[in-house]
């Protein structure tokens, strides 16, 4: 199946990597390659690029690129550091996440990612590992299934939700999204104008059977540790959960340590390893226009110091 891509900020989230032409870069979540390709466009002949992804579609579309300065792990990027020491890579000059789930994802209703069709409830972005969305919702714990669907989709429903689920398994297994969508429905009393009632928890079921937000987590230090000083990383997230915890990592990566009872000048306070670059941004009117996916993507970039060497 073909589906179409466009890639969110593009540009300017490559352009916060200020690529250098013989640098290491990782785009540690691959898709459908846009940021993959714009970085290649900007290497030279030293340069390198090693892509992660969990997708064994994004896999098979990397597999397209024939270039020697390109590599592409199927992983996810939780574990960057250890891959990218069994190739022999000990340090980076930038790294870019673009986070969530991609279009084609979405829009292959096979798999189970959208309410939108009628397909298994799969969810897994990596289709040859782990347990689908489906096998869990049938086995969990009622409470466990509520706290992820009010954790992670912010779902002011969450219990009644758990609950019709819970109801539900005990007749027959939930195997389809359309079966799951309809119970949603009938136990959300209220829904957001223009949002279905199910939206939350797709994304809470979604969030959890990848580990999005572990992942995003773990990722994050390794990154500041990986990059050389001068190192740039960019971030895109698609939610307040995920970019919630990209900002609080940057701020308080960027905020030099105040030893303990000791008087201290600011000027003699040891430099933070993490300065922010500029203020967060957002898509244009004109590409939020051409891809309305873009509209709640956001932007964050940051900069490894000398002091963090």
């Amino acid at each position: 199946m073909s589906l179409v891509h466009k890639t969110v900020l593009l540009h300017e989230a490559v352009d916060a990597l200020a690529i250098q032409p013989e640098g290491s870069y990782v785009d540690g979540t691959f898709g459908r390659g846009g940021h993959s390709r714009l970085i290649l466009s900007r290497l030279g002949e030293r340069g390198r690029l090693i892509a992660f992804d969990k997708d064994p579609a994004a896999i098979a579309e990397a597999a397209t690129i024939s270039d020697p300065r390109f590599t592409i792990v199927h992983e996810g990027f939780a574990g960057l550091g250890d891959a990218l020491a069994e190739r022999g890579v000990t340090a980076i000059n930038g790294l870019l996440l673009d986070l969530g789930v991609s279009s084609p994802q979405l829009d292959d209703g096979s798999r189970g990612f959208s309410f939108r069709f009628d397909a298994p409830l799969d969810m897994r972005m990596d289709t040859t590992r782990g347990i689908t969305a489906a096998e869990w919702l049938n086995t969990a714990d009622q409470q466990d299934i509520a706290e992820v669907i009010r954790d992670y989709g912010e779902e002011r429903f969450a219990k009644q939700v758990a609950a019709a689920i819970a109801a539900r398994r005990l007749e027959q297994p939930i195997a389809t999204t359309r079966e799951l969508a309809t119970l949603v429905a009938g136990a959300v009393r209220t829904r957001e104008p223009g949002q279905d009632p199910a939206t939350r928890t797709f994304q809470a079921l979604r969030i959890f059977v990848n580990r999005e937000l572990e992942e995003l987590s773990l990722i994050l230090p390794q990154a500041l540790r990986l990059l050389v000083p001068g190192g740039r990383l960019s971030v895109i997230a698609f939610h307040s959960l995920e970019d919630r915890i990209v900002k609080r990592f940057m701020q308080d990566a960027s905020k030099s340590d105040l030893p303990d009872r000791l008087p201290i000048r600011a000027a003699e306070l040891p430099p933070p390893p993490l300065r922010i670059l500029g203020k967060p941004v957002r898509a244009s009117a004109e590409e939020v226009g051409d891809n309305p996916r873009a509209r709640s993507a956001i932007l964050r970039a940051a900069e490894k110091t000398e002091a963090a060497r």
